[in-house]
């Protein structure tokens, strides 16, 4: 599909295939429930293809999501975009707060709506179920994190500025999935005292292998290329997009091989 030019500027920064991928909605549902989401993946491929989960921001799945699927897909991977609010539910931005806060608020439902995107992702035929990870964008990067605390079979987890917080004693013990955690340097809504607490809680679970990488002058939403919110603290940063997602492509090539 094609998108506006500041998306599709940074899409084109992973050359198309020779084989070429494809990209379309898809409705899916889990416990009486519809969802919406995107599934991105290579148009031909030789045997399964590693499966990545994608996690939208507080404003759902929108094309700056997809767009995210359909570089995945440029990269070799089947590329699903879960949809944790639900198919009728794409809110404002006056509104998106109030909606992600929700599932803030409620765990059990948020864990949930995360767990069926992975199924539905596993549910590929073309998906290499021992070879699957998850990214997330701001809300999104909070949401891959709280997968990993499920115990959720990853092998990997990327958390673009999500919020970092931590969970009940000894929760952490739970994750299966290496963690890569990608925040801003000057970020007001992750501050550096909740990025020193995930990092004191990963300590005390000396089997998980995580990693914190931090971006000088980065503020929240650094990889979202029509955020233009500097005096409410979030702006885009080409500079920190660009090395997030090469950090992110370095932890897969270590993270999904055979």
């Amino acid at each position: 599909m094609s998108y506006e030019a500041v998306l599709q500027t940074v899409l084109d920064r992973e050359p198309e295939p020779s084989g070429g991928t494809t990209g379309s909605d898809v409705d899916y549902e889990a416990d009486g429930v519809r969802y919406r989401g995107y599934l991105a993946r290579p148009a031909t491929a030789d045997g399964l293809v590693p499966g990545v989960l994608v996690v939208h921001d507080w404003l759902g799945v929108t094309d700056a999501t997809r767009m995210r699927c359909d570089m995945l897909a440029r990269l070799g991977y089947a590329a699903f975009a879960a949809d944790a609010y639900t198919a009728d539910v794409r809110p404002s931005q006056q509104d998106a707060s109030k909606v992600a806060g929700a599932l803030y608020g409620d765990q059990a439902t948020w864990r949930a709506r995360l767990a069926a995107g992975l199924d539905r992702l596993l549910a590929e035929p073309s998906v290499d179920p021992g070879r699957v990870a998850a990214i997330g964008y701001c809300f999104g990067g909070s949401s891959v994190l709280q997968l990993a605390r499920t115990g959720a079979d990853l092998r990997a987890v990327v958390s673009f500025h999500g919020g970092l917080t931590t969970g009940p004693e000894g929760e952490a013990a739970r994750i299966r999935a290496k963690v890569l955690v990608l925040t801003g340097g000057a970020d007001p809504v992750v501050p550096d005292s909740a990025v020193v607490a995930l990092q004191d809680e990963l300590r005390a679970a000396p089997a998980v292998d995580w990693q914190v990488v931090t971006y000088s002058g980065a503020l929240h939403a650094f990889t979202v290329p029509t955020a233009n919110a500097p005096d409410f603290g979030a702006a885009y940063d080409e500079r920190a997009d660009r090395r997030s997602w090469t950090a992110m492509k370095d932890f897969f090539a270590e993270a999904l091989q055979h």
